[in-house]
Formats: structure tokens, C-alpha cells, sequence
């Protein structure tokens, strides 16, 4: 069954609090003015906009007393043929000194900020061409808006926009480059991989842009997949990887367009990925899938063969609860198999009756109308 209330409830329970989407707010917000408010950095910086799952409206409640994160990437001016990664960085130190000190560490690509309320992360890019830098200083790119949060809108002509009227009012430019659709797309920025010593692509606008569309593709419940599964696969640890990302563009590439509950999305998409990968977890290989943007990019690259066998198991196994959960003809036993998937944070049945819980919806249906009609066999989901 597809029990859209108890996932509402489930949704409630794993999705971000009121209060930590503020934090998140005040956190980014706060970086973010003082960014282009910096005397020296301010004369670099291009634009800034969010990234990662907060952004893409995927994230999950964080564990215990850990924080959520926000993703902030600084497009700067900065030429990757004039300042190697190291120097490209160092040119946020004084700036994180004057208001993060103590709060920050540079990391291979970007440099954390631990906030008592938020996590942040800064990612400085490289300059980008000079046709994409008038677009890039675009309102619609620095907004906050996410799938979620505007998941009535019906129009979608391009990326970011959540209507026609909104993408007119930003400029008369961004709105005839909107209308081009697919024929026009931004380039992917360059970030520093201090790992590597060198500027390597990246594409979280495209990221942002792909999540909008299938979100919208899948009657605004693609993203609420994506947190349930996200949710599920926190609760089996291990193995360690793949996580976070990984998960969510796997799930992207096997959840159907067209469906018409978190319920039906979540079970289709566990069962086409253990469809999908029976094999490369057999003999323990690791599937290459190119990143929405930078194809050259394996999402996968760092997830042994090893670890992605275990973690095909969990999903197969996942699949066969959640295929129970849906084909279930008691709301009793519906809720008790995706309670057994998603534990507590899933919503135990809310029937204090127990033989009146057992009944099977049409019977419920009939016994209330005082109908002696007999009820019909529900079949189930199938396709």
C-alpha cells in the first residue's frame, strides 16, 4: 500500500526542521554578505550560490547532535593559468581569519566552516568565461529556492526558473537564453584539487538543473524518494560506501518518471537497481556512471567492487521488503513492512484496533457503508 499519510508523517520526521533550514539560512546568508562585502575579496568575486543536497532539497535530518551543511561555491575571477589551487585558496585565509577564526579548516578542495548551529562549506572556482560571467552574476543562480520548495509549479523553462514570469523579471538576456531550453546550457566551473595540484571540473548547476526536471517528471515526489532511500540506506552502515551523493545519482537514474507516490517510487527504483546491477555485484565490479555535466567524471570511481557487492545485497533485500510493503492488503501489514525498511522514524499503525487494522481497505470501505457487497482482491503494483 501506498499509505501517503504515514509517509507524510515519515517525511516530517527525516526531512530538515523548520529550525535547521533557518540555521541553514542564517549560515550561508551571513557568509554569503560577508563574502561580497570583503574589500579584497569582494573585487574577485563573480557571484555565489548553494550547493549539494540542501539546495537540490535531498538532504536528511542529521544524527543526534550533528549539524546540517550547507555547500557555498564563490565563483571568482581568478585564473586557473595565474594562481595554482594552493595560491587560489590561500586568497580566502585573511577572510576566514577576520570572521571564521578558529571555526575553519582548509580541506582538498574548499575549507569547512564549523558553526555551533551549521556545518558550511566553501568552494572557490576558478574564473569562468567571460560569456558565461554575465549570466553567472544572474539572481536565479544566487537564489535559494529548491525543488521542494516549489514543487506546485507546473512550468519549468529552464534550470532554476519556477515560471515564466519569474525568469522575465530577472533580465531580458537570461530570459531569451531560458526560452533556448536545452540548446543553451552553462559551462562546468573549475575547482581547486589540491590533491591532484590542478583545477579539475565540476558541475553542481547542472546537478541542480537535472534534480529540478525530475523532480517535476515525477510529480514533485522524486525528491522525497530520494530522502527516504537516503534515510534507509543511513541505517545499514555498511559497507561505508557508496554514500551521499553516490546513492542519490543512482537513485536519480532508476527512479521512473511518472509516478505517483513516494510509496511506488521507493520500490520501483530498489527494484530496478538490483535489476540493473546483478551482475557487476556477481563478479564484484563497480559500474562506471558519468556525472550529470562532466561525463568524464566516474561517480562511482572511489567504491570498490567489494563494497558495491554489499551494498547491491542491501538493496536487493531492500527491494523485497518494500515490493511486501507495497503489495500488502492490510494497512496493518503495509505499515509493519516499511516500518520493518525504514524503523521508527516510520509510523506504526495508527488504528488502535487491531482486527479493524487487519481489514483490508475495501473491506474497511464496505463494513463502514454497511454494504454486504463482498470485497474485490487488490492486486498488486506491477509493470
Amino acid at each position: 500500500m501506498e499509505l501517503p499519510s504515514y509517509f507524510s508523517k515519515f517525511m516530517t520526521d527525516i526531512r530538515l526542521t523548520s529550525g535547521q533550514v533557518d540555521d541553514c539560512r542564517t549560515g550561508h546568508t551571513t557568509l554569503r554578505n560577508r563574502l561580497l562585502g570583503d574589500e579584497k575579496l569582494s573585487k574577485v568575486i563573480v557571484n555565489t550560490f548553494l550547493q549539494g543536497s540542501y539546495r537540490r532539497a535531498t538532504a536528511v535530518r542529521p544524527k543526534g547532535d550533528s549539524r546540517a551543511d550547507v555547500d557555498v561555491i564563490v565563483v571568482t575571477k581568478l585564473h586557473k593559468d595565474e594562481f595554482t589551487p594552493a595560491r587560489a585558496l590561500e586568497q580566502f585565509v585573511p577572510f576566514l581569519e577576520k570572521h571564521y577564526k578558529g571555526k575553519y579548516k582548509p580541506q582538498g578542495r574548499s575549507f569547512a566552516i564549523e558553526l555551533a548551529y551549521v556545518d558550511l562549506d566553501v568552494v572557490p572556482t576558478a574564473a569562468p568565461s567571460e560569456s558565461e560571467i554575465g549570466v553567472l552574476k544572474e539572481e536565479a543562480i544566487s537564489a535559494d529556492e529548491t525543488p521542494e520548495g516549489v514543487a506546485a509549479s507546473l512550468s519549468l523553462p529552464w534550470w532554476l526558473a519556477t515560471g515564466e514570469n519569474q525568469v522575465v523579471q530577472y533580465s531580458r538576456a537570461f530570459a531569451e537564453k531560458a526560452h533556448k531550453g536545452p540548446m543553451w546550457k552553462i559551462e562546468p566551473l573549475l575547482i581547486p584539487d589540491l590533491d591532484v595540484q590542478d583545477w579539475t571540473p565540476t558541475h553542481p548547476l547542472e546537478q541542480i538543473r537535472w534534480t529540478w526536471q525530475k523532480n517535476r517528471a515525477c510529480n514533485s515526489h522524486y525528491v522525497n524518494v530520494v530522502k527516504a532511500i537516503k534515510w534507509w540506506r543511513r541505517l545499514n552502515a555498511e559497507p561505508k560506501y557508496p554514500k551521499g551523493y553516490p546513492v542519490e545519482h543512482l537513485i536519480g537514474l532508476h527512479c521512473p518518471d511518472g509516478i505517483t507516490s513516494i510509496a511506488e517510487g521507493v520500490v520501483l527504483t530498489l527494484e530496478s537497481l538490483s535489476r540493473a546491477y546483478s551482475a557487476y555485484a556477481q563478479l564484484k565490479l563497480t559500474p562506471s556512471l558519468p556525472d550529470h555535466g562532466v561525463p568524464q567524471h566516474n561517480v562511482l570511481k572511489r567504491v570498490s567492487g567489494e563494497d558495491f557487492a554489499a551494498f547491491h545485497m542491501l538493496v536487493t533485500n531492500a527491494a523485497a521488503i518494500a515490493r511486501e510493503a507495497f503489495d500488502a492488503t492490510t494497512i496493518a501489514k503495509s505499515a509493519e513492512k516499511w516500518r520493518e525498511l525504514f524503523q521508527n522514524k516510520f509510523p506504526e499503525c495508527a488504528t488502535s484496533d487491531g482486527a479493524a487494522a487487519a481489514k483490508s481497505i475495501p473491506e474497511a470501505i464496505a463494513a463502514a457503508r454497511g454494504s454486504a457487497e463482498p470485497p474485490r482482491t487488490r492486486v498488486g503494483f506491477g509493470r
